[in-house]
């Protein structure tokens, strides 16, 4: 089972697949478990369900882009069926970015995926230059 579109912080990709973002910094949200997250932080969270790491510091680039994008490649494939999250600790920089990431691979072009996760998140997602050139950047 997928996220509801009602849940707080899901974002509707184009292809209809649902992912929710948050801030790891707030409670946890009422309702569901995520049955996978997707964390981008500066060292790996402790949560009780299946989930993958990526080294990411805040208002920074992912340590390792290859390991984002296949975490993204994975998240974005559980989607389908899963309750999949991605966070970072405020929910916007970073998660923001991982989530206009997956929009491009959902089809968004890269030169609109910000855009994309402005209008349909947060009006405040993906920071900083560095963030929205990465973005561009993401094939």
């Amino acid at each position: 089972m997928t996220w509801d579109d009602d849940t707080p912080g899901v974002l509707r990709l184009p292809s209809g697949l649902r992912l929710r973002g948050r801030g790891l910094r707030r409670p946890l949200p009422e309702g569901p478990l995520p049955d996978f997250g997707v964390y981008l932080l500066g060292r790996a969270p402790e949560v009780p369900w299946p989930s993958t790491w990526v080294r990411w510091p805040d208002f920074r680039l992912p340590a390792d882009p290859a390991a984002l994008r296949a975490a993204l490649v994975e998240a974005h494939r559980r989607a389908a069926t899963e309750r999949v999250e991605l966070a970072c600790g405020g929910g916007r920089g970073r998660t923001g970015t991982a989530l206009a990431c997956l929009a491009v691979l959902d089809g968004v072009p890269a030169e609109e995926a910000v855009a994309y996760v402005r209008t349909h998140y947060d009006r405040r997602a993906v920071e900083t230059g560095a963030q929205r050139r990465f973005v561009a950047a993401f094939r």
